[in-house]
Parts: structure tokens; C-alpha cells; sequence
């Protein structure tokens, strides 16, 4: 059956959607597989959907379970990158930047400014702003003005929290933030309405083979146990910092590896440091983001080498006292422990040679041909997905019996949207629509753009899920029911992680309202008294041992106490055994 777009059908991924893609997934014939729900997992399955083919995504966990939900929310040009003479990378960058900004998902990347403090006489201000005219003239000033220089006073009118003897001026520059975990679920869900089968909870186990061809994999559903084999030409193996797992499982040798470097962040309440821009530093070997995130900033990240649970990754104490220390460098009113809200850690999926002589490789993405109808892809950064994407389905060209069309994501825009900017205009006459203040309403259209309707029409006949949620009232009642019932969350930790940012964004982490969330998940999913119980208990369980390892000196410590926690999706295989 060709993909076809139908407009009236909802984007959703229902619990009802979940079990008619079970029996497709079992029972279709697909052209293109694509194993990993991250950013670049969903960006490929929709530029093969838009293509007319016939996708089908399986992941083990959820959307952007893993690094894409971890990321430091920026869908940047990479202008640290250009010191490393990565020109084509950022220009690359800087035009998906400008692509999602104005027309893929205006709802979801939102421009930012910058300020960059000036710490050294004479040459650096020069050298700032050799490279800002680069970052600008490559289109970092399209859709957003270009850099502008400021003396120290005019630096510290901007940001009173910096200490006046850290800086000597500044420059200010523009760029682009997303709320990561959204925005791939809203790729996802795209996909998902353009006709690719999208499925979460759904592990790649094995491959199907056929001589040396690859023709398509075995899954097994992560709640059940249940297994089934999903038949397709070529299999796009986008499993990030699982890559080399899935790998092992087709038994061929790829080429390139994948190492995982952790990226810790925290956050702190926004009160905490008074600055009308975000705040770029430099730092000995990279630079530390300081990101307005609402009520909050975000703080990060660090760049060390993670070889424990690739699911799981664990903070530090060292990772935290790393990042006050640095920044407190710069702040006139010190940062503690206490003031932290949120903490979380993620992998970037860095790629590495499989020897000594390739080990230093670009961050450029790789796609690679592993064997016929086995197609890798892994490097790159956040902001490239799309392109990334279009290529590793390029990549599956000679597999697929018939014409490919060429991709077209360029011109695609996400769920939600179209329509966005008149919506935005309209926020005072929304709200006197749905008894909402216009502040609610413009959060609202900043996480489900024209989805709005869609959204609020769960409260249609329940006028109490307007309410917000008690323990986090920056979130209604609705989106909870909502994700549900339209994003495909199966478990608490989908919700409160993902869905929402109540797992950072607050300081109990989610623990406070997991009760409540959970008792408006369980007319939806089936969920009895002993159900949400258990989900409350496991949601628990993993904060405290988040919590826990926190604490810990070195990630060994945090691992295991991370790691110890129990798992929502009971019947995930860790790691996934390879056959004989």
C-alpha cells in the first residue's frame, strides 16, 4: 500500500494507533525499516514518507528517549566549530537553522540572544568578531539581526549578574533554542500523518536475512514480550549511541564506530541570575551555555567519555561541582547545590575510526552501506537531522525496487505549524475563547503550535482538566490526557520526562504530582489501582536513584546506583543478546 497524506486524519499516536501498527508491522511489506526513535531515527522516516515510500519506525523505549531529549535545547549553527574549520558543517547547520525557523517549525525553534563576555585586551574582541562576520555572513543573521559589540558597562546593563571585573565587553548575537523532546515527537508524529507506521516500546532483537541481503528486522514489543518480524528492503540502523549494539546483531563489520560522550546540565530557578540574554563562556577545551528555559536556566554541559549504561547515564557530583564552579566564576552571587532544580545527563553519539589512525573524525555525520539493505548512520549534531535523514535514504536508493522519488522535507512543515504566526496574533481572542489567559495560550501555541484545538478539545467534556496540575502549574490537566491519547506516552516517566519538563523543570522532579498524573493516564491506557501504583512507585524509584547518584564521586558509583532502579518497560532486553 502506497503512503498517502490524509489531512483529515488526526497526527495522533493513539493507543488504538499502537495496536493496528502492531499487526502492520507484522504483517506489511515495507520499503525502508528505520531501528532508533531519535532525532535523526523520525527525521529519516519522514523524509521517506514524504518521498511516497513505505516506512516503518521501531523504538525500544520512547521518542527521543535517549540523547535527543538531552540535548542543551540549542538547534544551532555550531559556531564553536569554526575554530576547528568545520566551515561546511556550520554552514550546513545555519541553513537548517534558518529552514526550521521560518517555516518547518516556527513553533518550536524560537530565536535567542546571546551575549559573549570579553575577558582579554586587544585581540580577542577582533578574533570574536572575525568569526561572529563568518557565523553571520554563512546565514546566521538571515531570520535574526547580526552580532553587535558592547563595552563592559553596556555588558553588565545587559546581564547585572556577571562579576564587573570578569569581563572587559562584550558582543551580542543571535541564535536558536528548541525544546528537543517535543520537537522530535512532533517529527515523529508528522511522519506518522504522511503515512510511515511509527511504533515505540518496540525493540530490534535480529535481523532478517536472506544470503548476505538484509530484509528487514525481528522486533520484540518492550511491555509484552511479544515478538513479530518486520519485512523491508533496506533497514536504516539510527539507534545513536546503540549503534554498534544493533550492529553486532546483523554480525557484518561496519565502518566507523560510535563512542558516547556524557553531556551533564543543570537547572536553576531563572531568579538565580539576572540577565536578559543567554550567556556564552569559554572554557578550556569547549564553551558552558547559560540558556533561559521559562521560569528556569539551563546550565551545561561537560564532555567525558562514557563507557557504563548506554540507557541511563548518570551525573555526577564531580559532573555538577564542574559546572557551579565554572560558572561561578563569572556570577556575582555564587550558584550552590541548593539552588539546583534539575538535573540530567545525556550521550552524544560521537563517531570514532575503528583504529588509532581514524579516530579523529569529524562531527560531520557518516553514512555507511554495512551490508545489502543495511544502512548506518550515525555523528552530525541536533540541528542536521533533516539532512541526515535524506541521506541515509538515499543511501537505501539501490535496495528499493522502485523509482525514489528526491527528498522534499525542505518544503515540509511540521504538525503544528501552519498557521502558527496568525494564531500567535490571536492569543487575546483564544483566550476569551477558552476561559485561558493569553500567557496560557502562547505557551500552549510554543509547544503544539495549531494544534491548539486539538489539544483543548479533551476539556470539551471535562471543563477540569483547564486546571492545572498542582504541584506543576505551569502544565494543564489537558496536555497530560493528551499525550496519551494523541502522543503515544505509554508510562508516567513519558509523560513527566518528556511530554512535559516536570522531571527538570521542578524540584521534586515530578515526585509531587506523579499521583495525579498518573490517575489522569489511567482511564486512557486501561490502568487499574495496582497499575498506577506500580507506575508511581517505579517513577519514584528512578528520581531517588537519580537523585542518589548525584551524590556519587565518580560514574562507576553513580552508574550502579542508577542503574539499580527498576525499569518501566518491563521487558526490555539490556543489552539485547547476539546470536549465535
Amino acid at each position: 500500500m502506497e503512503s498517502e497524506f490524509n489531512p483529515d486524519r488526526p497526527a495522533d499516536l493513539s493507543p488504538a494507533y499502537r495496536d493496528e501498527a502492531w499487526r502492520r508491522l507484522g504483517s506489511e511489506q515495507f520499503d525502508i525499516v528505520v531501528v532508533g526513535g531519535g532525532v535523526v531515527g523520525v527525521g529519516a522516516a519522514l523524509d521517506a514518507a514524504t518521498r511516497g515510500l513505505r516506512v516503518a519506525l521501531v523504538e525500544a523505549r520512547d521518542i527521543a528517549s535517549g540523547t535527543s531529549s538531552r540535548s542543551s535545547k540549542m538547534f544551532h549553527g555550531g559556531l564553536r566549530y569554526l575554530e576547528q574549520f568545520e566551515f561546511g558543517l556550520v554552514r550546513e547547520a545555519l541553513r537548517e537553522r534558518e529552514l526550521s525557523l521560518r517555516l518547518l517549525a516556527p513553533h518550536l525553534v524560537k530565536p535567542l540572544p546571546f551575549l559573549a563576555p570579553l575577558t582579554r585586551r586587544f585581540w580577542e574582541r577582533p578574533y570574536m568578531a572575525a568569526g561572529l562576520f563568518l557565523y553571520d555572513r554563512m546565514g546566521g543573521a538571515k531570520s535574526v539581526p547580526g552580532q553587535r559589540h558592547v563595552s563592559r558597562s553596556g555588558a553588565l546593563r545587559v546581564a547585572p549578574s556577571l562579576k564587573r571585573d570578569s569581563l572587559i565587553g562584550g558582543i551580542r548575537y543571535y541564535d536558536t533554542v528548541v525544546d528537543d523532546a517535543r520537537h522530535s515527537l512532533t517529527l515523529a508524529r508528522t511522519a506518522s500523518q504522511y503515512g510511515a507506521v511509527i511504533r515505540t516500546s518496540t525493540q530490534a532483537v535480529g535481523f532478517l536475512t536472506e544470503s548476505d541481503r538484509v530484509m528487514g528486522v525481528k522486533v520484540r514489543d518492550s511491555e509484552t514480550g511479544e515478538t513479530t518480524e518486520v519485512r523491508g528492503h533496506c533497514v536504516i540502523n539510527a539507534a545513536g549511541v546503540w549503534t554498534d549494539e544493533v550492529q553486532a546483531l546483523s554480525k557484518q563489520r561496519g565502518h566507523f564506530k560510535v563512542r558516547a560522550s556524557k553531556g551533564v546540565h543543570i537547572v536553576v530557578p531563572r531568579d538565580r541570575i539576572v540577565s536578559e540574554t543567554a550567556i556564552i563562556l569559554r572554557t578550556a577545551s569547549s564553551v558552558l551555555f547559560v540558556i533561559p528555559w521559562e521560569t528556569h536556566w539551563i546550565i551545561g554541559t561537560t564532555d567525558t567519555d562514557w563507557n557504563l549504561d548506554l540507557a541511563h547515564p548518570a551525573a555526577t557530583r564531580k559532573d555538577i561541582d564542574y559546572l557551579l564552579d565554572r560558572v561561578n566564576q563569572e556570577l556575582v552571587t555564587p550558584l550552590t547545590h541548593d539552588d539546583i532544580e534539575g538535573v540530567y545527563a545525556g550521550l552524544r553519539p560521537l563517531l570514532a575510526g575503528e583504529d588509532d589512525e581514524t579516530s579523529k573524525l569529524s562531527r560531520e555525520h557518516a553514512v555507511a552501506v554495512v551490508a545489502p539493505g543495511l544502512v548506518s548512520i550515525a555523528g552530525g549534531k541536533y540541528t542536521t537531522y533533516r539532512v541526515m535523514g535524506a541521506d541515509a535514504v538515499d543511501a537505501c536508493n539501490d535496495y528499493i525496487p522502485t523509482r525514489v522519488a528526491p527528498s522534499i522535507t525542505e518544503r515540509v512543515p511540521l504538525v503544528g505549524a501552519d498557521g502558527y504566526f496568525a494564531l500567535i496574533n490571536q492569543c487575546e481572542h483564544l483566550g476569551q475563547r477558552f476561559g485561558l489567559h493569553p500567557y496560557r495560550i502562547r505557551r500552549l501555541l510554543n509547544r503544539y503550535g495549531s494544534l491548539l484545538d486539538d489539544v483543548l478539545y479533551y476539556a470539551d467534556a471535562d471543563e477540569s482538566l483547564l486546571q492545572p496540575l498542582q504541584a506543576a502549574p505551569q502544565y494543564l490537566r489537558v496536555e497530560i490526557v493528551y499525550a496519551v491519547w494523541a502522543e503515544g506516552a505509554l508510562h508516567l516517566e513519558d509523560v513527566l520526562a518528556r511530554r512535559t519538563r516536570i522531571a527538570i523543570e521542578y524540584s521534586h522532579r515530578g515526585v509531587d504530582c506523579a499521583q495525579e498524573v498518573a490517575e489522569l493516564i489511567a482511564p486512557v491506557l486501561g490502568w487499574d489501582e495496582t497499575r498506577v501504583a506500580t507506575e508511581v512507585a517505579t517513577y519514584k524509584a528512578r528520581v531517588d536513584a537519580e537523585i542518589a547518584s548525584q551524590r556519587q564521586p565518580d560514574d562507576a558509583s553513580a552508574d550502579a546506583l542508577r542503574a539499580a532502579a527498576p525499569e518501566a518497560r518491563r521487558e526490555i532486553l539490556e543489552p539485547v543478546p547476539v546470536p549465535d
